[in-house]
């Protein structure tokens, strides 16, 4: 997929928070530390850094999901950020997107902190990790 692709189908999926630019998105693919996982649809896409990973997006169309996409995307990004050296990964989603939170809390994440007013004045976010030590899902 090619950062215009994947701008697409952010801005498919969100509006608050705003969605990505082809821009933003070809500036986080050139960085040795991201990796973009794809799927006819959808996409991952994470860091490492050391031993921590971060998942900083996850987007799958609207008349693609309930399908497993994200499912599978999330248990791919676990695999991969292990193999490059992670020890615990984490994420930040809205307070507000119930679906999300409970696919994440069904993949083993588990709610660990909040940032207040992260995504504007009146949306925090929810900081969520995931243990990633070999041969352990949950946190």
């Amino acid at each position: 997929m090619t950062p215009d692709d994947l701008a697409a189908i952010h801005a498919r999926c969100f509006t608050r928070p705003r969605p990505w630019s082809a821009a933003e998105f070809a500036a986080l693919l050139d960085s040795p530390r991201a990796f973009l996982l794809t799927r006819p649809q959808g996409f991952l896409l994470g860091q490492t850094v050391a031993d921590e990973a971060e998942l900083l997006t996850l987007a799958v169309a609207p008349d693609a999901r309930r399908q497993g996409i994200a499912r599978d995307l999330i248990a791919q990004f676990a695999a991969t950020s292990r193999a490059r050296g992670a020890a615990q990964a984490f994420l930040e989603v809205a307070a507000d997107n119930a679906a999300a939170q409970a696919l994440y809390h069904a993949a083993g994440w588990r709610e660990s902190g909040r940032r207040r007013r992260y995504y504007g004045p009146d949306l925090d976010a929810l900081v969520m990790t995931l243990r990633l030590a070999p041969g352990q899902e949950g946190g």
